[in-house]
């Protein structure tokens, strides 16, 4: 491990005692201790006007596909591309401020350090015809083009139904992989 590395993996440990994550939570839910992107590129706005980013081969891998959607009348929607470890830690925060327990907050977003979005490649991706972020995504035409095409581009779906991590259901999250 190098140096930086080393000092990164102190760092999210030191922040999950801090948040009160158990020890052992990326043993249990079968995760690795994910990098931060630092080259980003906005792939455009969610439709709430936030900008999405993604390391370029991602980005370049979502413009493809994005186009190959709309060809077939599809709209996909870029919901949250990059988060920082510290959005990350500051979504969690304001979980715990609100009263929730860590164990049912990590049930539905990663630690801060295991999230997939602080890597730049993974997506959350809706559609016009459904809330955000809601698991009935999964029955709109949006989802069912995904999965059918979205590995041609290089992402897959990152947790579906019973994924070994522990997560809730997320039709929404794809990630690309090299």
């Amino acid at each position: 491990m190098s140096t930086l590395q080393s000092a990164y993996a102190v760092q999210i440990a030191e922040l999950s005692r801090e948040l009160g994550i158990p020890g052992n939570y990326a043993r249990q839910r079968q995760l690795s201790l994910q990098p931060e992107a630092t080259d980003l590129v906005s792939i455009g706005k969610s439709p709430e006007g936030n900008d999405c980013r993604l390391i370029r081969p991602a980005a370049r891998g979502w413009n493809y596909m994005h186009a190959a959607a709309r060809a077939m009348a599809i709209d996909l929607q870029p919901l949250s591309g990059f988060r920082s470890v510290e959005r990350q830690a500051k979504i969690i925060r304001g979980k715990l401020d609100l009263g929730e327990k860590i164990g049912d907050i990590l049930g539905s977003i990663a630690a801060p350090g295991y999230s997939e979005h602080h890597t730049g490649r993974a997506i959350d991706i809706g559609s016009p015809d459904v809330l955000p972020l809601e698991e009935a995504f999964a029955d709109t035409r949006a989802f069912a083009w995904l999965v059918g095409h979205a590995h041609e581009f290089g992402f897959a779906l990152s947790f579906p139904q019973q994924n070994p991590h522990g997560f809730v259901y997320e039709p929404w999250h794809w990630c690309w992989h090299e």
